[in-house]
């Protein structure tokens, strides 16, 4: 059995199907499926694109039947925060409920209707979603592995490193070591730019402050012990492997022609670019 390991879907069903399809996936028994292989999501499943509970429950009912799952995105975290009520602030939520935050999480709560039972439903299925999984072959996170802030909270994780609803509140915290180490992990860590230099990302926005290389050994000394797959970072171009041990998959899929990209995993030491698959319609 091999992996198929899923880039961020961010909403875009059609994407998503068209890229299970090229694999050799089917739908059979009401869930896709591939006679030999496994599907293994890098979250950021929500947000952006048209097809939001589509894509849901494409992966949801594939997670269900066993042999495929999903590690949680930044976007499901920021769900979670925005539909979590603040115990130390009765009436407010752990994510402000403010013009800008709904405008973010639009195309999600448009279709789930706000704090609707199907809206409920979804974020605690986001709770069972894994800040990372690491097996003897592989290693997998949304956006960033620190072993260090990992460690930090691995005796307050669920099983399988699953948030848990005491951990969620800490995680929304300015300041705590809770929220460093999830937003590591589904955010990716980032520094300040010297004044007064500044970029403008994909999505056209000014930033201050850029995203860490932290899979490059020679910038974060990554160990290299195994291959590690990650979404988040929004690569551009030809998609391909970094290097022999790191691997994204995040190749800008939220955006229109922008391709959903999966690598096929099958135990080997040294990822090769030729077994990543990439497909933009």
């Amino acid at each position: 059995m091999g992996d198929d390991i899923m880039g961020d879907i961010h909403g875009q069903a059609g994407k998503l199907k068209a890229l299970l399809k090229q694999l050799g996936y089917r739908e059979r028994m009401g869930a896709w499926r591939h006679p030999e292989r496994s599907a293994r999501f890098a979250g950021d499943l929500i947000d952006r694109g048209p097809g939001q509970l589509e894509t849901l429950d494409v992966v949801r009912r594939m997670v269900d039947a066993g042999s495929t799952d999903a590690i949680m995105g930044n976007l499901e975290f920021n769900g979670i925060a925005y539909a979590t009520q603040d115990p130390e602030r009765p009436g407010e939520h752990l994510r402000t409920r403010g013009p800008g935050n709904h405008a973010r999480h639009r195309a999600f709560l448009d279709e789930v209707v706000v704090d609707s039972a199907v809206h409920r439903e979804w974020v605690q299925w986001f709770m069972t979603l894994p800040l990372w999984i690491e097996t003897d072959q592989v290693r997998r996170v949304h956006a960033c592995r620190h072993p260090a802030l990992m460690a930090a909270i691995a005796d307050r994780l669920g099983p399988g490193n699953t948030l848990t609803p005491e951990l969620v509140p800490a995680a929304s915290r300015k300041d705590s070591v809770a929220v460093v180490a999830v937003e590591a992990s589904c955010k990716g860590l980032e520094i300040a730019l010297p004044a007064p230099v500044s970029f403008t990302d994909k999505q056209g926005i000014v930033r201050h402050r850029t995203r860490v290389r932290w899979w490059d050994s020679a910038i974060a000394r990554y160990d290299q012990a195994k291959p590690v797959f990650f979404g988040h970072y929004w690569f551009s171009g030809r998609p391909g492997v970094i290097s022999a041990t790191a691997c994204c998959v995040d190749y800008s899929a939220a955006l229109p022609g922008e391709p959903r990209v999966a690598y096929r995993f099958d135990g080997e030491d040294a990822l090769c670019s030729d077994k990543v698959v990439a497909v933009r319609a």
